[in-house]
């Protein structure tokens, strides 16, 4: 079957799904995006660390899935692949940090590199280097790097923890408050746009190397592997680059937000 029949055929199956709830279309639904579950887990990081189990992450990923099927309302016009991918990621995320596998040490570096960074920059008024960062910590550039690597084998750090409405993985984001066209709330319109304003300024502000990380992993949906070839680094180099360009984007966002 072409793609456009593929298309057809899930459309066909979401106007049944969205009529009946027969849990054989439902079945039927969840198996069409299987794919979606084996792209996000084949870009997490943690999916490669020793400890974690690949096919653990593709069942969580599931679930995640089968939520998602669920949840979703046909009727806003949002593609469910970009509703998905939230839900997915966050079952994932969920079931890592149930397993309470990350130090208590990693977990508190990072919290202190996250404060360091909004000391610097509300010191400096401006975005903080990786130098003012390390000053802040009273630590050398080389522990910083350690650090940033550590933290990036133990959390998971990504676009939608940005625009989650609270700290669970498994609550509303930004996604699922986009309001159809028969019931706008301009206060949310103006909220989402705000953030949106503070998303791209966060990634403007960004130094040059982490916002290449973060326009290739994002925008041009490339791995970790992927960039590294193409940036001439390590893996681990850009897994840390992305960490550091998620928390200094956390900071920029929370601030705008007021938080």
């Amino acid at each position: 079957m072409d793609s456009v029949g593929v298309r057809e055929n899930v459309s066909a199956l979401w106007a049944e799904y969205n009529s009946t709830k027969n849990g054989q279309v439902r079945e039927k639904l969840i198996l069409s995006y299987l794919d979606l579950v084996k792209y996000i887990v084949g870009r997490m990081p943690q999916a490669t660390i020793p400890g974690v189990d690949y096919d653990d992450l593709l069942g969580y990923g599931v679930m995640g899935l089968m939520d998602a099927v669920e949840r979703f309302d046909l009727s806003r016009g949002v593609k469910f692949e970009t509703y998905a991918m939230t839900r997915i990621r966050g079952a994932i995320i969920d079931h890592l940090r149930n397993m309470d596998w990350v130090p208590r040490s990693v977990r508190q570096k990072a919290r202190q590199m996250q404060q360091a960074i909004m000391r610097a920059e509300t010191r400096l008024d401006r975005s903080a280097t990786d130098q003012d960062i390390a000053d802040e910590l009273g630590i050398d550039i080389d522990t910083l790097d350690r650090w940033t690597w550590e933290i990036s084998k133990g959390t998971y750090l990504s676009l939608d923890e940005l625009i989650t409405v609270d700290e669970a993985h498994n609550t509303a984001t930004l996604i699922d408050f986009i309001s159809d066209d028969t019931s706008p709330d301009p206060e949310f319109v103006i909220e989402v746009e705000e953030l949106k304003t503070a998303l791209a300024a966060a990634i403007d502000a960004l130094p040059e190397r982490e916002r290449m990380v973060i326009a290739m992993y994002y925008y041009d949906e490339l791995t970790i592997k992927e960039i590294a070839s193409v940036m001439g680094v390590s893996e681990s180099r850009v897994s840390q680059l992305h960490t550091r360009a998620m928390m200094r984007m956390r900071v920029d966002v929370k601030r705008a937000a007021g938080q």
